[in-house]
């Protein structure tokens, strides 16, 4: 995760890459798109640079030849001429486009892109790299329309596009010192035990929602939103006491007035819910009350709360490359299932909780989250944690990375926030919320994926110009010529959603 002054010779002698150090020129390389590419030097160290770039996708290239059923390992040192921003390697095959990897590139210092993939037929792929930010313009203009020369724009952003969070437990609700370190990072919460069936109705009919209630208004009062986490468990081990015992007719009653409680008290409150948790591992319900329960589930879930997305949330489809039960192939399968019964209505996701009790295999967990884009739904990691083993804030910094570089993942959410019962394999902090390693990596990232303290000056068309990552933005201007403070801060959006390559133009109108 250093980004290194001098770069490391190719790994594998570059592997099928040609002419991977450069020895030959430009053997075998090639412009991508728009962009001019040439050989530089420096410090005995030889690199492709990629100029006159006006698209994301505008860099070097080499064809490759790449075979079906076969794991690649794929690594590249990259530097950015300034600022940072994230780059993408990616291959274009005949049957679309594979991803390779990603890294937050730096100026000044090289980065180490790593990842991996598979192909689902042999042929011919072209590798090139492509830039994750969105090119925007700001101008300047005084209340006559006339632009500003030598404006000064600063630029902050209060919040990302792409959704971090974690889990939370009761202790948030009076501890101020824990409040601030999440409000501080995350923008999505998940309840750790505290939605949970076994936590609200200890005893059939005696309901308690007095710690999620609590837990849900910090959120909202922070503007922090929440994944309903669960509705039902179809684990055995994870039902109420008293729920095993019950005939097939008291559980269907059991189960309904559960559904009816939960999804109606926080009906519009959640961005998503996990209907029935890990129903790919487990059949508790359908084994007691018929095949198709969990999809009755979900489409009940919805008629009763229609905003949210419903997820599938399960285990190992990440983590283990042998669990046959949760394969992406099953994901897609159980999908159908829901879809068909339900008349395909629904807005349903994915939901991988991705808790590794190993080195991650990176070049798998990228083919596995290829797999599953397939379904056109959001994917989430909702779990994410990494037990301890030797480099576990490693792992960690790598999953992390791999997750938000893939165009398929919408969001992430890590387990390791501290409990006085303990973190469930992970602890991201101290109990005094002081970083241990893993939150130091998280930390890292977090920093890399926004923009601090970005400052350009207008040009003589009042113009500045930089790339943004996706998010809300606030810009502050100041100029000699400013005469009311009120006109000094405008906010701004910076949409995932625009494909343009257009850059984006806002007006910043002061008096002067």
């Amino acid at each position: 995760m250093q980004c290194l002054e001098k770069p490391h010779k190719a790994q594998y002698g570059g592997g099928i890459v040609l002419n991977p150090e450069l020895d030959d020129g430009l053997e075998g390389w090639s412009a991508f798109g728009e962009a001019k590419i040439e050989e530089r030097v420096s410090g005995g160290n030889n690199f492709i640079v990629a100029h006159s770039r006006n698209q994301p996708y505008d860099s070097s290239s080499q064809k490759l030849h790449l075979q079906k059923d076969k794991l690649y390992t794929f690594s590249a040192w990259i530097q950015v001429s300034s600022g940072s921003a994230p780059v993408a390697a990616v291959l274009k095959t005949n049957a679309g486009l594979k991803y390779a990897g990603a890294v937050v590139a730096e100026s000044g210092c090289w980065s180490m892109l790593k990842g991996g993939l598979t192909v689902d037929a042999s042929g011919p792929a072209q590798l090139y790299f492509e830039t994750r930010k969105r090119n925007v313009r700001l101008q300047a203009i005084d209340v006559k329309g006339n632009p500003i020369t030598g404006a000064t724009m600063a630029l902050k952003q209060n919040k990302a596009n792409f959704p971090i969070g974690a889990v939370i437990n009761e202790f948030v609700i009076n501890n101020t010192v824990y409040q601030n370190w999440f409000t501080k990072r995350f923008t999505v919460a998940t309840f750790g035990n505290q939605l949970k069936w076994y936590s609200n109705e200890r005893s059939p009919g005696k309901e308690n929602y007095s710690f999620p209630d609590a837990m849900l208004q910090f959120c909202k009062k922070n503007g922090i939103n929440v994944r309903g986490h669960n509705i039902l468990w179809d684990d055995p081990v994870m039902q109420p006491k008293w729920v095993p015992s019950l005939s097939p007719t008291q559980l269907r009653s059991a189960a309904d007035r559960r559904i009816n409680s939960v999804v109606n008290r926080y009906r519009g409150q959640f961005i998503a819910w996990d209907v029935v948790n890990e129903n790919l591992h487990f059949t508790f319900f359908e084994d007691r009350l018929g095949a198709n329960y969990s999809a009755a589930v979900f489409q009940k879930t919805h008629q009763l709360d229609p905003e949210p997305v419903l997820f599938l949330n399960d285990y190992n489809t990440l983590e283990r490359i042998d669990d046959a039960s949760v394969k992406p192939r099953r994901y897609l399968e159980k999908l159908k299932e829901i879809r068909s019964f339900s008349g395909g209505k629904l807005s349903l996701g994915i939901g991988l909780e991705g808790h590794f009790e190993a080195a991650p295999n990176l070049p798998y967990v990228r083919a596995a989250i290829d797999t599953l884009a397939e379904a056109k739904v959001p994917v989430w990691i909702t779990e994410l944690d990494v037990s301890t083993m030797p480099d576990q804030a490693r792992h960690f910094g790598e999953i992390l990375e791999e997750a938000h570089a893939h165009p398929a993942v919408n969001g992430i959410v890590t387990f390791g926030t501290w409990s006085p019962r303990g973190c469930y394999r992970m602890c991201l902090t101290d109990g005094n919320f002081k970083n241990l390693p893993p939150g130091d990596v998280l930390d890292k990232l977090l920093k890399q994926w926004s923009h601090e303290g970005l400052v350009g000056v207008t040009n003589a068309d009042g113009f500045f110009d930089s790339s943004l990552f996706h998010g809300d933005y606030q810009v502050r201007v100041t100029h000699p010529t400013l005469m009311t403070k009120s006109s000094l801060i405008h906010s701004f959006k910076v949409p995932s959603t625009d494909t343009s390559q257009e850059a984006a133009v806002l007006l910043v109108k002061v008096s002067a």
